[in-house]
């Protein structure tokens, strides 16, 4: 005869850090003051925190802002607002929530703004066809009290190459395992994911990523680069000796490696000419650049 199982008594539990809201919001903007337009295209997430205790542990949603609500508030404010960069937009949703939101004390706004570019025409960029860009721009807005901001700023997916200028040498070559040979002539790319904190509240966004986004492409160019790692310490070092407003710069860079095709077994010479992208396994290499005392 089988026997009943006890049922165990429940734990004590209590409600740790929580944040409800509403991601994905995709937004469009388009600035139509003059013939010639301006767009502005996000995916924004808005995430409160506060009092929401009894929510979670009594099912009692009194004065909780509805994540619908929380939607329509981003397009609504997009429209009335939303006159500079994203990440002031963000200002403007944490400080409207806090603000209106009996329960909500703070929160964080995060984007990825899609970039555009006007389609060229003539020689001059039309007024009003854009052609969408494969980098990214990222960014998080965080507020305790809905009028001090922590700021952070990004890009994500910007895919440099280039053809020469690279090499790998020096390297642990005595072991087992190691078969790679040493060059001093390789093709290199990557995928640059950097994010970056602020050392002031007084900061034009769209002109400090404006300066970064420029400032990545043109360190790849001017060295030799005897490793990825050591390009990724260039480029933190540039962008912190042109941007003052930035204290520290985080980079995420995989080695997307490009490997010299064998064309020897069809008679033909290959003189780092044609190459096999080769996806996965890749190197990957992430550390911060900080401001040195």
């Amino acid at each position: 005869m089988t026997q009943t199982q006890p049922t165990p008594a429940k734990v004590n539990a209590r409600l740790g850090e929580n944040n409800y809201g509403k991601a994905e919001v995709k937004l469009m903007k388009v600035n139509r003051g003059s013939e010639r337009h301006e767009i502005r295209e996000l995916a924004v997430r808005v995430a409160m925190t506060g009092d929401f205790g009894a929510a979670h542990t009594q099912g009692d949603n009194t004065d909780l802002v509805a994540t619908d609500t929380v939607r329509n508030t981003i397009y609504g404010l997009a429209k009335e607002g939303f006159a500079a960069s994203p990440e002031e937009f963000g200002k403007e949703l944490l400080a409207h929530f806090v603000k209106t939101g009996p329960r909500v004390t703070g929160g964080f706004m995060e984007f990825t703004e899609y970039l555009w570019e006007r389609v060229p025409v003539g020689g001059e960029g039309h007024n009003h066809s854009f052609v969408r860009q494969m980098p990214r721009r990222t960014g998080r807005v965080e507020s305790q009290d809905g009028q001090s901001f922590q700021v952070t700023s990004g890009i994500e997916e910007l895919y440099v190459l280039k053809t020469t200028e690279s090499g790998w040498e020096n390297y642990l070559l005595n072991e087992r395992f190691t078969t790679l040979p040493e060059t001093h002539e390789r093709l290199m790319a990557t995928f640059v994911t950097a994010r970056w904190e602020y050392n002031t509240d007084e900061v034009d966004y769209d002109a400090v990523w404006g300066r970064v986004y420029k400032q990545i492409q043109e360190t790849f160019t001017d060295h030799y680069s005897p490793s990825l790692q050591h390009t990724l310490f260039l480029m933190g070092q540039a962008v912190l000796t042109v941007c003052p407003e930035i204290s520290r710069i985080w980079f995420r860079m995989p080695n997307k490696h490009h490997l010299v095709y064998n064309l020897e077994r069809f008679g033909l010479e290959n003189n780092l000419e044609i190459f096999h992208v080769d996806p996965e396994p890749y190197g990957l290499m992430e550390g911060w650049v900080e401001r040195a005392e």
